[in-house]
């Protein structure tokens, strides 16, 4: 998804539906597993369509112009404050989205099978071929590897086919009048005209997400202010048009995130038989060493990597793949800190780099929880003596670790992953 202008690209997003954390402090956040892939879902109006004047409430004008007075006396000239507040409209669509909470969360196989798809694969080698001198020269210059940056443009943006025809403009003052988190939007559509102000791009061809998320790799204004970066030398950041300006750009973010060049993301991991799944959160940090005397192996028998401070995850239990992750993995979360989208950069970038992908298999057989049927869950094991705290709905730390004590009451594997059989025994 600053607060001093350090939040990531799409924190904006995530901010207004679901979760994300800045590089320099973690925001709080879900632990769930967030369907983040292609952020700028083309979903509602077109920002050039027409819309009539019912569609705006009545104070909407007299709200824009308080805030264009705001705005001057912050220093926005009035010839950008023309440009890009003239017309502006109230859009319905974006409340909606912005008020819309899906009761049902994709488990992480299918997220994956989206965002690491064959097609997303072979389109990514092909990206990374055209442009592999310019993505040399972003890895020299921010020391991130180029395979790592188109992985984050397909998943954010599909490259580039779809980062969203939302107005920003319309979008940030849509949500700054009428949003759930209307001072945050107030503070990003400042951004965007300090943006408009600087002349990096025309106000009409600022367009993302129905949040504020930008671009090919879904930057809000103000992570544009803070990270974006000139890669082609034309004197302007430009990250709807210049593929220079989006890596450059991206590279730059995962640089000033503590991605630290030569390492990679993580690796996947066998887990001995009578390992303790209480130790898979990422707040568990141990050397490498210290995991392998375990007995933790890599799948492909190969030495794991010499981190100083690695955590081990296993999304999906004991069932499904685990994996040892670095800083580096914690580096991606910084631009979107959901288990699924860190672990789908850093797959499809392996992939898109030819190295192998996940080989352990998923339990597709396993259905997931609603949301709804987390909040059961939270609620029956409180009642019986394991606290979770407040029902919420969200998988966080606090539940997998009640539930790892329920499971471990009834004996069975205390790996933490809600399951529906694991709620109808509780609620039986």
């Amino acid at each position: 998804m600053t607060m001093p202008r350090m939040l990531p690209p799409f924190m904006l997003l995530v901010l207004l539906a679901g979760c994300q954390s800045s590089p320099s402090s973690q925001a709080s956040v879900t632990d769930t597993q967030a369907d983040t892939g292609t952020a700028g879902a083309k979903d509602g109006s077109s920002p050039v369509e027409s819309r009539g004047d019912a569609d705006m409430p009545a104070d909407f004008p007299t709200w824009l112009a308080r805030f264009r007075r705001d705005a001057s006396a912050e220093g926005i000239s009035e010839a950008t404050l023309a440009r890009a507040l003239d017309g502006v409209r109230y859009r319905p669509r974006v409340i909606e989205l912005d008020r819309s909470q899906p009761e049902f969360v994709r488990p992480i196989w299918e997220y994956l099978d989206t965002a690491v798809s064959a097609t997303r694969v072979s389109n990514g080698r092909e990206r990374l071929a055209t442009h592999r001198d310019t993505a040399q020269r972003m890895e020299q210059r921010f020391g991130v590897p180029g395979e790592v940056i188109v992985a984050i443009w397909g998943i954010e943006s599909n490259y580039g086919d779809n980062f969203g025809d939302f107005s920003t403009l319309e979008s940030l003052a849509t949500l700054a009048y009428d949003g759930r988190r209307r001072d945050f939007a107030r503070g990003e559509l400042l951004a965007a005209l300090r943006i408009l102000d600087q002349g990096d791009i025309a106000p009409e061809r600022m367009v993302g997400s129905w949040a504020g998320a930008m671009g090919h790799t879904q930057f809000i204004p103000s992570s544009f202010e803070a990270y974006a970066v000139d890669g082609d030398g034309d004197g302007r950041r430009d990250i709807w048009g210049s593929i220079p300006d989006v890596m450059a750009s991206t590279a730059n973010y995962l640089a000033r995130a503590n991605w630290r060049q030569g390492e990679p993301w993580g690796v996947e991991v066998r887990l001995p038989q009578a390992f303790d799944y209480s130790q898979t959160e990422l707040a568990n940090r141990r050397a490498s060493r210290d995991w392998a005397a375990q007995g933790v192996g890599s799948v492909t028998s190969e030495p794991l990597p010499g981190f100083e401070a690695a955590s081990i995850i296993a999304p999906a239990g004991a069932r499904g793949p685990a994996f040892l992750v670095g800083p580096n993995y914690r580096s991606i979360l910084r631009y979107n800190n959901a288990t699924s989208y860190a672990l789908a950069v850093g797959t499809l970038a392996d992939r898109v780099a030819g190295r192998q992908g996940i080989v352990q298999r998923w339990p597709r057989d396993e259905q997931p929880l609603m949301r709804r049927q987390v909040r059961d869950m939270q609620e029956a094991l409180n009642a019986r003596g394991f606290e979770v705290g407040v029902p919420d709905g969200i998988m966080g730390p606090n539940t997998r670790r009640g539930l790892r004590a329920y499971q471990r009451s009834i004996g069975v594997t205390p790996d933490g992953f809600a399951t529906l059989s694991l709620l109808e025994r509780l609620q039986r």
